[in-house]
């Protein structure tokens, strides 16, 4: 429980008391007031509940100015339309019924994929995790190192995520009390019998741990990690600090999304209405609105060589009120993806300062991404600046939530010459891709995987 609600029930129940309380609760010492006493019923409740909304007023206040900024969205909470009486839930599941998919590329491509926040996992936690149409037990040891294995238990297919305890750098089945080796899945003990099997194991993930973030290797072949994410060392040294993050469920294909980075003419038309316009689409153009635009300049280019695996997006942005340039409000960012589920956003400002959005995207089935946006920032600038950048992003990015939760994946579209970058995007992007990355495929009206 936080602090600060614990500061209001102790609050609350004091005044509670001194409200049945008859006497002047000072009285037996000899240092009360009179007033209190002779007070009625009504005017101390009032007195207590105005006491209780102040304390709650200033625990809204501290969280505004210094705490991080969370949102998290569910799978039908951004994008859908609910007209007709139906819910959100409703209106998302006819939308994914009968939407058309489209010849879709592989859905699982090779790479690495965040599963958790370091923050999220202490030292002897157990998390459930569903990534890549599989669940993974996280685990953080008592070497305080995170490890990453197959949820079911190879004996009778207990969930260790579920009940699961940590033992040193072993994870505990709650079912048998089997014991598994976090470096390696291999089972170290079983409790009711005289010898372990040799082949007594549990699958485990190529995990790391770098910028705040805890992330596993996934390749189709079972292939080592072929390049790692790099260290944030502003983030690593502390002087970025957190500040917040926010997550979405996206229901399209994994390469829709980092595509958007190619896309430069979405840009001009998705993303130039002010942000107060919000992020339903039918209104985002409103006329109460126009005097605020949003102007963007967009390169993208991939990297060559050791670091093919990588590419760069320059994004330069500008603000216009009632057609003036504001240039305090001109920001520059460098937003480079490293693989198909990591990127990093860079900003660079004289004025705002500087600071990365960790934008990772992980799939959690076929057609199901999970996408986290977490903000670290320059510890001397007051939080309500990076949170505002974070929120702000955040409206952007629900705006392109709404058309990749409706469109259809064209595997040859229709493009000008203008819109040459994409096809760039998608020839680089198929090196995720092997011979054996798995596809989805229609049957009998259902999509099996």
């Amino acid at each position: 429980m936080s602090t600060w609600k614990v500061a209001v029930i102790i609050g609350l129940g004091v005044a509670a008391m001194l409200v049945v309380q008859s006497g002047d609760p000072l009285d037996s010492v000899g240092h009360g007031s009179p007033v209190w006493s002779e007070t009625g019923l009504l005017a101390r409740a009032a007195v207590c509940v105005i006491a209780g909304g102040s304390l709650l007023a200033a625990g809204w206040l501290h969280r505004l100015l210094f705490g991080p900024l969370v949102v998290l969205r569910g799978p039908d909470d951004v994008g859908y339309i609910a007209e007709d009486g139906r819910t959100r839930a409703q209106a998302a599941n006819e939308v994914r019924r009968r939407r058309k998919t489209g010849e879709l590329p592989p859905v699982y491509p090779n790479g690495w994929y965040r599963v958790l926040d370091s923050h999220r996992l202490q030292m002897g936690d157990v998390k459930s995790v569903s990534v890549l149409g599989e669940q993974l037990a996280v685990f953080r040891g008592q070497d305080g190192k995170a490890y990453v294995v197959d949820a079911y238990c190879p004996h009778l297919g207990a969930n260790l995520a579920v009940g699961g305890r940590v033992v040193g750098s072993c994870i505990e089945c709650p079912f048998h009390g089997w014991q598994f080796r976090g470096t390696d899945g291999k089972c170290v003990r079983i409790p009711y019998a005289e010898k372990v099997p040799e082949f007594a194991k549990v699958r485990c993930w190529p995990s790391c741990e770098v910028n705040g973030q805890i992330l596993i290797w996934f390749h189709c072949d079972g292939e080592d990690p072929q390049w790692t994410v790099p260290e944030q060392q502003e983030i690593a040294k502390g002087q970025w600090v957190y500040r917040g993050r926010t997550e979405h469920f996206i229901n399209a294909h994994i390469e829709e999304i980092p595509e958007n980075a190619a896309d430069i003419a979405h840009l001009a038309h998705l993303h130039t209405p002010a942000i107060a316009s919000g992020v339903d689409l039918r209104y985002t153009n409103s006329k109460t609105w126009e005097f605020l635009r949003h102007d963007w300049k967009v390169q993208w280019e991939p990297e060559s060589g050791p670091n093919k695996h990588c590419s760069q997006m320059l994004v330069k942005h500008t603000l216009t009120v009632f057609g003036c340039h504001w240039p305090l409000l001109d920001v520059g960012v460098v937003a480079r993806q490293v693989g198909p589920g990591v990127v990093f956003l860079l900003f660079d400002h004289s004025f705002l300062g500087r600071g990365v959005i960790l934008q990772c995207v992980t799939p959690v089935e076929p057609l199901l991404q999970c996408v986290s946006h977490t903000i670290f920032y320059q510890s001397n600038i007051p939080p309500l600046v990076p949170k505002f950048i974070l929120k702000a992003e955040c409206i952007q990015f629900e705006r392109d939530v709404m058309i990749w939760n409706n469109k259809k994946y064209i595997s040859k579209p229709l493009l000008v010459k203008e819109d040459s970058a994409i096809q760039k995007h998608r020839r680089w992007f198929s090196q995720f891709y092997s011979e054996n990355s798995p596809r989805l495929q229609y049957r009998r009206d259902t999509l099996d995987f």
